[in-house]
């Protein structure tokens, strides 16, 4: 029964629902790092929120450690890269709190453009100064978006509904979806020049920290006002106080800072400025819904493989996982083959599908190829962290998709580049389920890929086969399947035999010293 830990405080229907899908679950909260690094080892699954650091250090001592969950969006606190490299999954719940979070930037755009916080505070101080409190108007106002996403789509829906004018920047968002969401595309520098109110909705990344620098807060529109609630170091704060004090910037309003928690901030008791303590998922219908999602991914990767919402492996449903099972299992074959018979160093990999394999999702059966080809070099490899270490090597990574439907109802090719040239082997399933190699090296030859297995280039010549048992025989390896193809008759011939028991390399030298044999090599699947 796979294990889980619930290392962050969460809503008990994510313990429930891990125990009624058959996951054993432990919920232990408020652990510090060395502590959480003692008892890690022995759980398959982490679910966390925002609590718990998932660092290299804890990832290397979580010997058991296959998914990694986190409730809501954000993955700040976890070491990716060193998960993938640890071949460990890592999902989020991307939907389960948006809906809150969008109508937390709205709250926040209506509490600057009416100065909500600034009047509440001088009314209860028994003043009652109606005419400083000059607030403006959201109708006809241009919202600028940056990231549309999905939050972000939320937040251009209900601006929408205000009769405010949208305008966003985001480099994914294509003109048809600007079309159907009822907004207009456009560069950043173009947004920050029309834009009257700027909100974001985008992760923190290389390419997006401090996207709201100095220089960029210099192009907006004087009289802008700001809001916040995706991730801290989006804007540069110090550059944010400035345009205040300036004036430039009509007001700001951040639910995320650069240090959180924000004990302390170079915009507290800034004019103009409000405030929030990373509320954007805090409601009680988010928190639930949260908790209910990561369980329910976490348990359908463990117990049936379902992967939804991973961040650094493909994404394959629970539905989707039994019918991909058995390609999966016969492209980690075909990659296996191609790296033991693949000598030097690889520089391109190929996986092309066609007939039943094309209708299907490619990247499972691409990560499988990849786990089979690098599971020849390290013990460790998975599908997680396969095509990680294949980038890392530099490895040129194609995939192909061909309608046609050629001999076969479905058919895998995987063609390597190598300093010899290319080497290809193609795969098929027989009765839906079972791997069959059916070319190998441009011969053609059927055969399963199980067990300890020989392989055998020769010239095709009358009286080698029983040369062949012959070796085998006197060295007592029982022979199991025997599959030969050739080119043609008498020209380049390929055995491969299933044994009962690997030969030795004494053995190996022996078959090579056998007359016609170019080639001779022990396999393992």
């Amino acid at each position: 029964m796979p294990k889980v830990l619930i290392s962050d405080k969460m809503d008990p229907k994510a313990a429930e629902i891990f125990r009624a899908r058959g996951v054993e679950v432990d919920e232990i909260t408020g652990k510090t790092p060395e502590e959480l690094k003692a008892i890690i080892g022995q759980y398959d699954g982490l679910a966390i929120r925002s609590s718990t650091k998932v660092t290299k250090e804890i990832l290397e001592a979580a010997t058991n450690l296959k998914v990694v969950g986190r409730a809501g969006i954000g993955v700040d606190n976890v070491d990716i890269p060193s998960a993938s490299a640890k071949g460990v999954v890592v999902m989020n719940t991307p939907f389960g709190n948006s809906i809150t979070t969008a109508e937390h930037a709205i709250a926040l755009m209506f509490a600057l453009a009416r100065q909500l916080p600034e009047a509440d505070a001088s009314t209860q101080a028994g003043k009652w100064e109606k005419n400083r409190f000059m607030g403006v108007e959201l109708t006809a106002k241009t919202l600028g978006l940056i990231g549309a996403g999905n939050i972000g789509s939320i937040v251009a829906d209900r601006a929408l509904g205000l009769k405010m004018k949208v305008i966003a920047y985001d480099p994914f968002l294509t003109p048809e979806r600007a079309l159907e969401m009822g907004v207009e595309k456009m560069s950043l520098d173009d947004l920050l020049l029309r834009a009257d109110f700027i909100t974001l909705h985008t992760p923190l990344t290389d390419q997006t920290r401090n996207i709201l620098s100095a220089e960029n807060l210099a192009k907006t529109k004087k009289g802008v006002r700001i809001i916040n609630c995706a991730r801290g170091g989006l804007i540069d704060e110090a550059a944010l106080k400035a345009g205040l004090e300036s004036g430039h910037i009509a007001g700001a309003a951040l639910d995320v800072f650069v240090t959180e928690p924000a004990r302390e901030s170079p915009l507290f008791g800034t004019p103009n400025f409000i405030s929030t303590p990373h509320l954007g998922a805090s409601t009680s219908e988010a928190q639930v819904n949260v908790a209910i999602q990561v369980a329910e991914q976490m348990a359908d990767f463990l117990v049936s493989g379902g992967v939804t919402n991973a961040l650094n492996m493909p994404s394959l449903s629970a539905e989707e996982a039994p019918r991909l099972k058995p390609y999966m299992a016969l492209a980690e074959k075909l990659g296996s083959l191609v790296g033991q018979l693949s000598h030097g160093a690889l520089d391109n990999i190929s996986i092309e599908v066609e007939g039943a394999a094309a209708e299907l999702n490619q990247k499972p059966i691409t990560g499988a190829v990849l786990a089979g080809l690098m599971r020849v070099h390290s013990d460790t490899v998975n599908m997680v962290n396969a095509p990680f270490l294949a980038r890392e090597r530099g490895l040129d990574v194609r995939e192909v998709r061909h309608e046609r439907e050629g001999d076969y109802h479905t058919l895998v090719r995987v063609t390597v580049g190598t300093e010899a040239g290319d080497r290809s082997v193609a795969g098929t399933l027989f009765g839906n389920s079972a791997p069959r190699l059916v070319e190998l090296f441009g011969i053609k030859v059927e055969a399963d890929l199980a067990g300890p297995m020989l392989y055998i280039v020769n010239e095709d010549a009358p009286g080698f086969i029983g040369r062949l048992g012959s070796t085998l025989g006197e060295a007592s390896v029982n022979i199991g399947t025997f599959h030969l193809g050739r080119r043609s008759a008498g020209g380049e011939a390929v055995l491969l035999l299933s044994l009962d028991e690997e030969v030795s390399p004494d053995l190996i030298a022996k078959v090579r010293a056998l007359p016609g044999v170019k080639t001779a090599m022990a396999l393992n699947f």
